[in-house]
């Protein structure tokens, strides 16, 4: 039984993780029909800003999380300015390949800046906390309290406020929202913001239980797409429950079957559940 809880305490706390990066590309799908291949890099992006403003600027840890996010949703919206908005009119193909670009531009700049060589985050609180005789790490309790509070407050943005609204409104009908006044290149980097910023954070917030490398942006990628899909292009609380089946899956897997199978676990359980249900488990919009 304690087995069980401690893996699904780091279930819960990877799922929070899974579900930040996954609502931001999430959220950009939904908005501009684009599957942006460079979110990816974004969140290696935000954990290399963390490290440096750690190490470099020497600032505290929230600090430094909070100046990634900033930084990296910055970004997001100039690359969506630049890039994206240019090719708005254009077939789908191109600002996929444009995003594939820009992931590989962003692995190649931090590899100039930082290095190939792995990084390590020191944890913001080190030691451990025993719950019903489950040990966890102060670092995870952080992770699932951090997640739960960004998930709180994206719901509330975008449910009881008039910006939030037009992100939702747009999202629905991009063409109906143009015609009722809204400015959708407007909402259209401010959504790219929000998917920048909420890739950073996660990135963030899981950096110190990992070494940081400028490919892990791609293994995040292949995930989060695998979540989207199994969840429902474009669908909120889809990317929400999609995020939890792929981390209970490989958690759960790794710990009970075999560590080397954990991401295979968790794409089969994709696979199976596409069989079944081709359009995921929620339909866009719900």
């Amino acid at each position: 039984m304690t087995t069980l809880l401690q893996q699904l305490f780091n279930a819960v706390a990877l799922g929070g993780v899974y579900a930040l990066v996954a609502l931001g590309l999430t959220l950009v799908y939904g908005v501009m029909r684009v599957p942006n291949f460079a979110h990816g890099g974004l969140y290696m992006l935000g954990a290399y800003l963390t490290y440096a403003s750690l190490t470099g600027l020497g600032i505290g840890y929230v600090p430094s999380l909070l100046l990634a996010a900033i930084g990296v949703a910055l970004l997001a919206a100039l690359m969506e300015r630049v890039i994206f908005y240019p090719l708005r009119n254009a077939p789908h193909v191109s600002p996929m390949i444009a995003a594939i670009g820009v992931l590989f531009f962003l692995e190649a700049a931090v590899q100039l800046i930082w290095g190939p060589d792995f990084k390590q985050i020191p944890a913001p609180i080190n030691g451990i906390v025993e719950i019903g005789g489950v040990i966890v790490t102060w670092q995870r309790l952080i992770i699932i309290a951090a997640s739960v509070v960004v998930v709180l407050a994206l719901n509330y943005f975008l449910k009881r406020t008039l910006t939030g609204a037009t992100i939702e409104a747009m999202s629905q009908n991009r063409e109906g929202a143009r015609l009722v006044g809204i400015n959708t290149n407007r909402v259209g980097m401010l959504t790219f913001a929000i998917s920048g910023l909420l890739a950073a954070a996660a990135a963030a917030l899981i950096a110190p239980t990992l070494l940081v490398s400028p490919s892990m942006g791609e293994v995040m990628n292949l995930k989060v797409f695998a979540i989207i899909i199994l969840g429902g292009m474009g669908s909120v609380p889809g990317a929400i429950v999609g995020a939890f089946l792929l981390s209970f899956a490989e958690t759960f897997g790794g710990a009970f079957i075999s560590l080397d199978f954990a991401d295979v676990i968790g794409f089969a359980m994709l696979v199976v559940v596409l069989a079944i249900r081709p359009q995921g488990l929620f339909k866009r919009g719900t």
